[in-house]
């Protein structure tokens, strides 16, 4: 994903005089760029995805394969577009702040549309979706002084989550279920522990950022 540590792929040192010798000028990064696309592209799948998981009343095998295969996609593009904006220097304001919209609107769209169905109890999908409103309120709480990384936690947060998705989203047999079960249930404990991870360095980055407009 376009997730990384602010300042990261700012381009190259302005242009300054030091003795007479000249350094290039930034080069600024694009707003529209691969990395930022792939990331557009996640948003514009989510629709499509809806639609597929919704067709023959979520009962149609097909139908149910090809929202899974749809899914999957763009879960994939969320890994794609990191490594793009981090091997390229492609990371953008625009993709820190876009990136994880992306990854809560097709997360938030899949355990809607599977509590809908009846498929995946409500309270899994409240619990996961405050979790993701209230870290999204926070990024734009705290972005006058900066924007907080995606951590490891954030990403095994993700992983479980599009893990334990997928075993719902696949027509398995009932046997299954304890698997799907498991895999939800790492997927809500670790979305309560790295909301809770976030709450806290949000405080501190805009208690220090804070403290630095009044120094």
């Amino acid at each position: 994903m376009s997730a990384a540590p602010s300042g990261a792929g700012e381009g190259v040192p302005s242009a300054a005089s030091d003795g007479g010798a000249q350094v290039p000028e930034a080069t600024p990064v694009p707003t529209l760029n691969l990395a930022n696309l792939l990331t557009i592209s996640r948003l514009v799948l989510v629709p499509l995805f809806v639609v597929a998981l919704f067709t023959g009343d979520g009962d149609d095998t097909t139908w149910r394969a090809i929202a899974t295969g749809l899914f999957a996609i763009a879960s994939a593009t969320d890994q794609v577009d990191g490594w793009v904006a981090r091997r390229y220097g492609l990371i953008t304001d625009f993709g820190k702040i876009a990136d994880p919209i992306a990854d809560k609107a097709l997360i938030g769209a899949a355990l809607i549309g599977l509590s809908a169905l009846g498929e995946l109890s409500w309270w899994v999908t409240i619990v996961i979706a405050v979790r993701e409103i209230g870290v999204t309120l926070l990024r734009f709480w705290v972005i006058r002084h900066g924007v907080i990384p995606a951590s490891r936690g954030g990403k095994a947060k993700t992983m479980a989550q599009i893990l334990a998705i997928v075993t719902y989203l696949l027509p398995l047999p009932d046997g299954a279920d304890p698997v799907r079960w498991a895999l939800m249930g790492l997927a809500v404990a670790l979305t309560v522990i790295t909301g809770v991870d976030y709450l806290v360095r949000a405080i501190r980055l805009r208690a220090a950022g804070r403290r630095a407009m009044g120094s």
